[in-house]
């Protein structure tokens, strides 16, 4: 049987729609929920196999996008918003009743900044952009995945589209390539 990769993957990708305006990502509190307004599609959503990005339960990957930092607000119990790691370089913003992340903010100096990450999956609107790309794939062998079966996880990808790769995609790496020469002076 074929590993669980996510919910929004396992069945085939649903295209999301190129016009769609936004909506809001709740937590899982059964009352009291965290808000998080979004007022814009995302942008690079993509199946992470990293350490550190939520994940459904059962699910090997998170699903994330990002999203410039203008078009996100909390809607509704911001208190309940703790940062996970102060030190991260994602500050990674979770409700500490149910662990859910609801977005994750760069405040450092880094080619990301002003985009904040989100799970479209913590929405109930239909539309967001679909994954377009899998990246760190090979992390999941970190957090105990069994490296025999890595070819089966990325032949799943590859079964509904998506590319994967041990890193992030080529336009996102050439990104953050160009900021670090730029800010080294070679650019």
């Amino acid at each position: 049987m074929a590993p669980s990769l996510h919910p929004l993957i396992d069945n085939g990708i649903t295209k999301g729609d190129p016009n769609f305006s936004g909506g809001t990502l709740h937590c899982h509190c059964p009352s009291d929920k965290v808000e998080v307004a979004i007022a814009s599609n995302v942008l690079h959503n993509h199946a992470c196999g990293c350490s550190q990005c939520w994940k459904p339960k059962g699910a090997l990957f998170s699903v994330i996008a990002v999203v410039p930092i203008d078009n996100v607000k909390v809607t509704a119990h911001g208190e309940k918003l703790t940062v996970l790691d102060p030190s991260a370089t994602i500050q990674r913003n979770a409700c500490k009743s149910c662990g859910v992340h609801l977005f994750g903010r760069i405040e450092k100096d880094h080619a990301f900044k002003g985009l904040d990450f989100v799970h479209v999956e913590l929405s109930d609107e239909k539309g967001w952009q679909e994954p377009q790309f899998a990246a760190f794939v090979s992390s999941i062998i970190e957090q105990g995945f069994n490296p025999a079966g890595i070819d089966e996880v990325r032949s799943k990808f590859k079964s509904v589209g998506l590319e994967s790769y041990d890193v992030l995609s080529p336009p996102l790496m050439d990104l953050l390539s160009t900021f670090t020469g730029k800010k080294a002076g070679k650019l």
